[in-house]
């Protein structure tokens, strides 16, 4: 089972605590997934995000996982009006057929907030597939998406859209067999969510201090 989390910018500390979440994951033999940044911090590289994944101590609890290290795949989906049908994931998404999306809330100057579309939607996409939602079908490149941003409820509506693609009508760009990964057609259940809240004001409105400057426990 892939377990979906952030892991966490470096040198910050508002991801959710590894000792936390170890005996859940622990439980349901899970595998700690990811993917790369689309901006041009410590995680955009493989490199510097592996690094960002033991320091932070998620390789100390359970295998981890960087799903787009070794490229993506285009997924494709019915509907929509601004990702032309399609978005793109870290490739080893194909290596689960379950996934608990365990969502750290919190504020984000973005998207207003963080939780479990933000985790399916830009959490699963690749460098490239953050760009196409960011930019709302705009571009796939991450250095031109920032001139791309400012249709901020089209964003929204891209992220739905990227969530559908992950879990609703999913088909690849090499097999053309529908609901392939989190969708079983004897309608068990394959994926999950839980969304925890740390560090996180009562009145936060994405004002960034998810980033690292609130420290306020509730």
């Amino acid at each position: 089972m892939a377990v979906k989390i952030s892991t966490g910018e470096p040198g910050g500390h508002n991801f959710l605590n590894p000792k936390l979440i170890a005996p859940l994951v622990s439980k349901l033999e899970g595998t700690i997934v990811e993917c790369r940044t689309a901006y041009r911090e410590k995680r955009f590289d493989t490199e510097s995000h592996w690094q960002a994944i033991k320091d932070h101590g998620f390789f100390d609890i359970a295998p981890c996982d960087l799903m787009d290290e070794d490229g993506e795949i285009k997924i494709y989906f019915e509907g929509g009006k601004h990702l032309q049908g399609f978005d793109l994931v870290g490739s080893h998404i194909k290596n689960y057929n379950s996934m608990l999306m365990l969502s750290h809330f919190k504020g984000h100057a973005m998207g207003g907030f963080g939780g479990a579309l933000k985790n399916m939607s830009i959490g699963v996409a690749s460098r490239n597939g953050k760009a196409w939602i960011h930019s709302v079908g705009t571009t796939t490149d991450p250095d031109e998406l920032w001139d791309h941003t400012d249709d901020q409820d089209g964003f929204l509506e891209s992220m739905a859209e990227a969530c559908k693609a992950v879990v609703v009508e999913t088909k690849n760009e090499f097999e053309e067999i529908k609901n392939e990964y989190f969708v079983d057609k004897k309608a068990k259940k394959k994926m999950d969510f839980l969304a925890c809240c740390k560090d996180c004001l009562l009145d936060c409105f994405g004002c960034r201090a998810c980033f690292g400057s609130c420290k306020i426990n509730f």
